[in-house]
């Protein structure tokens, strides 16, 4: 009973939950601004068919927060710097799906062993090692919470600025290449937003996971509703929802940040298809 007890506390443990809630209230902001940018984001993802893209993103990132973490200078320099060459190789090596897909495939295990060897130098703290594949609940200081939302609000920027071209590419490219629209620009500058996006989401949910805020808040709400006013905005809802809602149960427990983000996402995401489900079946 009491190995059952000791496993059950290390899951949900709210005993000294006011104090320890101070200490990540940077990390709650940081969060919050990151779900409302990657639901917008993820919905422009999914609409293109790059969720895989995401990942091998990601890989990148983790590749550059290593190296960063081995030389001593800025994590989240390193990860942007990892994110931007990632994103920017996958807009100039492939156009199309295939061509995309295949590149993604070449950089996702190219970008995991470089953090995997960078890692394996790296005398530290064998926390920041993890953290920066499964996310820390303390992942984000003063400096850090301005420079993260920084990122984000020029990645929001950039695709407001594009916006209706990169949406008219998205749901319609061949029309839109017949229209003149420059593809290739906006496929990198898009990649680009997304790269500094996915530098953000490593530092909270570890770079393994970042599937979790960038693709499955907006896989759901594509199930709820086909507005294109109405879906970012749930998109932004079901992100924050699990980023907030992971370091809220994380501070209970002693477990990393990233399985309960996780699991609030892909809760979200079978609640979001039941009831598309049943919309769809009342519909016919």
């Amino acid at each position: 009973m009491l190995a059952d007890d000791a496993w059950w506390h290390q899951v949900v443990d709210f005993s000294d939950y006011g104090l320890l809630l101070g200490l990540v209230q940077y990390s709650i902001i940081a969060a919050g601004v990151l779900g409302v940018v990657g639901g917008v984001l993820g919905v422009l993802v999914m609409q293109r068919d790059m969720a895989f893209a995401v990942h091998g993103v990601s890989e990148l990132s983790f590749a550059g927060a290593a190296a960063a973490l081995l030389i001593g200078t800025s994590v989240v320099a390193g990860a942007v710097v990892g994110s931007l060459v990632a994103g920017l190789a996958i807009g100039l090596l492939g156009a199309r799906a295939r061509d995309r897909n295949s590149a993604i495939g070449v950089l996702m295990p190219f970008g995991l062993g470089l953090g995997i060897l960078f890692l394996a130098l790296y005398d530290g703290r064998a926390s920041s090692k993890f953290g920066l594949l499964t996310g820390q609940i303390v992942s984000v200081d003063g400096p850090q919470l301005y420079y993260l939302i920084g990122i984000c609000v020029f990645a929001a920027a950039v695709l407001v600025a594009i916006w209706r071209p990169l949406l008219f590419d998205s749901l319609d490219p061949d029309v839109a290449a017949a229209r003149g629209v420059p593809r290739r620009m906006i496929s990198l500058v898009f990649m680009g937003a997304l790269g500094l996006v996915v530098a953000v989401a490593v530092q909270i949910v570890g770079a393994l996971l970042v599937l979790a805020l960038l693709v499955t808040p907006a896989a759901a709400a594509l199930r709820v509703s086909s507005s294109l006013t109405l879906v970012p905005f749930l998109a932004a809802l079901f992100g924050v929802t699990a980023a907030v809602g992971g370091i809220l149960l994380a501070l209970g427990g002693s477990l990393p940040i990233s399985p309960y983000i996780t699991t609030i996402s892909f809760v979200i995401y079978l609640v979001a298809r039941l009831v598309g489900a049943v919309r769809d079946r009342a519909a016919v």
